[in-house]
C-alpha cells in the first residue's frame, strides 16, 4: 500500500508541473497570435510573460527531477557525477 501511494504522489508532482509548462506554451502562443486578432491588434505582453514563467518553471522542475534521480543511478556522464571529498 505505501509502495502504491508513494508511486501516486510522485506521478501528481511531475504532472502538475508538466501541466504548467503546457498552459504556459499555451499563453505564450496566444498572447503572440492575438497581434493577428483584429479586435485586438496588439501583443498581450502579461500574458506572455506569465506563460514564459508557468513553461520556464515546469521545464525545470522536470528537468531537474530528471537529471538528480539519473545522478542517483548513476546514469550521467562523468562530468555530472556528484564531488567526493578527498580524504
Amino acid at each position: 500500500m505505501k509502495l502504491t501511494f508513494t508511486r501516486i504522489v510522485a506521478i501528481i508532482l511531475l504532472v502538475v508541473p508538466g501541466i504548467a509548462a503546457a498552459y504556459g506554451f499555451l499563453a505564450m502562443k496566444d498572447a503572440f497570435f492575438a497581434i493577428f486578432e483584429p479586435n485586438i491588434g496588439h501583443m498581450l505582453w502579461g500574458k506572455f510573460f506569465v506563460g514564459i514563467l508557468l513553461f520556464a518553471a515546469g521545464v525545470a522542475f522536470i528537468g531537474g527531477w530528471t537529471f538528480f534521480r539519473d545522478r542517483k543511478r548513476n546514469y550521467v556522464a562523468p562530468r555530472f557525477k556528484a564531488k567526493r571529498k578527498q580524504p
